[in-house]
């Protein structure tokens, strides 16, 4: 099956500094690979150089196949790339219903709009729920669940969600999961970075192990589990 999403050799980071040395990752339709690593190893560089939010020093881009290198963020979220940073990811004096409404700026058809709107709530009910209130009187785990809604609304070939659990208590981690995995199984290639890095790689489809800007390890969730140095320096198992 051709990769939604291959980017190759990617050297990338903020300045002149490099942070990502030389990375290179596939990601198929009905994919989720977690992407893990300790602190400071580049994970979140390598998503933002992947989507044009960080310099790329060198490297290539492609999805279906098609080389997007140059082009910028807006180009590429509108070619079927969608990013969720782990904060301020929510309009907050916007309504839920209006939040997910700028999510398909791109679509003209009011109907499809709402048929849209209507399966984020479908997959997230609480939003349905929530979707007269102001972004900003919902919980965390309310939040990260609207910035993915407001990201399906335009209708993804690719998702990067950078830590969409972080600072949630373990109850609304488990549902978040729940719901990304339900994404993955829609069609969406998700590429997921995450702190709770034994529980990601337990539902991901493969993981990649990132070390100082370099991968250390590519393979399924158990094998990199089993791995006993990753497990204690990495993943922080001892």
């Amino acid at each position: 099956m051709e990769p939604a999403l291959r980017a190759l050799d990617i050297v990338g980071g903020y300045g002149k500094a490099v942070v990502v040395q030389g990375v290179s990752m596939e990601l198929r339709p009905n994919e989720l690979v977690a992407l893990v690593g300790p602190n400071g190893s580049g994970k979140s560089t390598f998503l933002k150089s992947v989507y044009g939010l960080a310099t790329l020093f060198d490297g290539r881009v492609f999805l279906d196949g098609t080389d997007i290198t140059s082009l910028g963020p807006e180009e590429k979220s509108a070619l079927g790339i969608q990013y969720v940073p782990q904060v301020d990811n929510t309009f907050p004096d916007l309504r839920v219903r209006e939040n997910l409404e700028m999510g398909a700026y791109l679509e003209r058809d009011v109907r499809e709009i709402r048929r849209r709107t209507q399966e984020v709530y479908d997959l997230f009910p609480v939003l349905g729920e929530r979707k007269e209130q102001r972004a900003v009187t919902l919980s965390g785990g309310e939040r990260q669940m609207l910035a993915i809604g407001r990201a399906l609304m335009a209708r993804p070939r690719v998702l990067l969600l950078d830590e969409p659990t972080a600072a949630l208590a373990p109850k609304m981690v488990e549902e978040l999961f729940r719901r990304i995995l339900a994404v993955r199984d829609s069609g969406v290639a998700v590429l997921l970075i995450e702190q709770h890095a034994k529980k990601a790689l337990g539902i991901a489809d493969r993981g990649v192990v990132l070390v100082a800007g370099r991968k250390a390890m590519e393979g399924t969730g158990r094998e990199i589990l089993a791995n006993e140095s990753l497990k204690v320096v990495f993943l922080g198992r001892r």
